[in-house]
């Protein structure tokens, strides 16, 4: 049955909002007529990049539960208890025929009332170890679309479809750029090139590991592309005014991530759940390293699922200054090895993954 009207919540990170954006793309595509509504926490992300997409968006006063000593957490549950009243009377208003949640602080009260009216909901999880707030609303929401196997540990098993996570198709279509990618960056095809990217913010870590073996990169004669992130650009490129940079080209951010994928011969990435459904569709030898940073370490389980499967190589965060160009340096020559984690990486990638999503929803409404 068709979608002409869709709930979807969550937020607080682009891991949580690009799918949400691939889900309701998809479903616009299908039906040009639907009508979306998001439901973001107020100060995420969410409620700038949202909008920018071409989506309505209302906004919840929700916050998480601060690890450390904080006198907000004596308000949350107040907090919480007002999102649900909200969530619940949005829901009521907009009427959708299906809610889908993406994880993050919103996803909790919406898809919580969505249920109790008796919307059919849907979570999609991202990463291979859950968040506390998919995990609670496995309880009642009708289905589970999983990224990773083995997640029956958390979810009940009969909800639990394994899709993948919606990627953009626009950054892992790389196929016949890799001219257009070279001209680009000004790199000569018939070098090897590292291609190093820490996030849309950057990756203090990896930035210090390039810094501490600049000297080796530039003796090996190899090109990096090396996106350092917004909030260390400026500082870097001072540091690295008066040294030589040879074949070393420093930017803040790539916004045509499939020109720098098309002429990566190796990755050295982040393991965000994103990140890494992108990096088994673009199907080149990676090096993951995991930040510390983030709750749960959900980043090391989802390098962990493809290390395990010799699909990467896993070099820990607190090792990488030491440990991680020379560790990229090794695999670069060593054709066997890129060969095996190349055909590995592949196998677990999930091209469709947005539209087997929107296949589920449109079987719930049926239901």
């Amino acid at each position: 049955m068709k979608i002409d009207r869709a709930i979807i919540s969550g937020g607080g990170t682009g891991g949580h909002i690009f799918p949400a954006i691939a889900i309701a793309n998809e479903i616009k595509r299908r039906n040009p007529q639907a009508d979306i509504l998001f439901v973001g926490a107020i100060g995420k992300m969410e409620m700038e990049r949202v909008p920018a997409a071409g989506y309505s968006i209302e906004g919840l006063q929700i916050v998480g539960f601060k690890r450390k000593f904080s006198f907000s957490n004596f308000l949350l549950p107040f907090k919480i208890i007002k999102s649900l009243w909200k969530a619940r009377k949005i829901i009521r208003k907009f009427n959708p025929q299906i809610a889908v949640g993406v994880g993050g602080f919103a996803s909790g009260p919406t898809l919580k009332a969505a249920t109790m009216l008796k919307i059919p909901s849907l979570v999609q999880e991202q990463n291979s170890f859950p968040g506390k707030t998919n995990k609670i609303l496995s309880k009642n929401v009708s289905k589970i679309c999983v990224a990773y196997e083995g997640l029956e540990r958390f979810f009940p098993p009969e909800k639990i479809i394994l899709t993948g996570n919606p990627t953009r198709s626009e950054m892992v279509s790389i196929s016949g750029k890799e001219t257009e990618g070279y001209n680009c960056y000004g790199f000569d095809p018939l070098k090897n090139t590292i291609l190093i990217i820490g996030g849309s913010l950057g990756a203090r870590s990896l930035n210090e590991s390039v810094v501490h073996d600049l000297q080796k990169l530039n003796d090996s004669g190899v090109q990096v592309l090396w996106q350092c992130g917004k909030l260390y650009f400026e500082k870097l490129k001072e540091q690295l005014s008066n040294m030589e940079l040879g074949n070393i080209k420093l930017v803040a951010f790539i916004a045509r991530m499939d020109l720098a994928y098309s002429i990566a011969d190796i990755v050295i990435s982040r393991a965000g759940a994103i990140s890494v459904s992108e990096l088994c569709l673009v199907k080149k030898p990676v090096i993951l390293v995991p930040s510390p940073n983030v709750a749960e370490d959900h980043q090391t389980k989802n390098a962990l699922a493809l290390v395990t499967k010799n699909a990467a190589i896993l070099v820990k965060d607190k090792d990488a200054k030491d440990k991680l160009i020379s560790t990229a340096l090794e695999l670069l020559n060593n054709t066997d090895q890129k060969t095996i984690l190349q055909s590995n990486i592949a196998k677990m990638g999930k091209p469709n993954a947005t539209s087997d999503i929107v296949n589920e929803l449109e079987k719930l409404i049926v239901h």
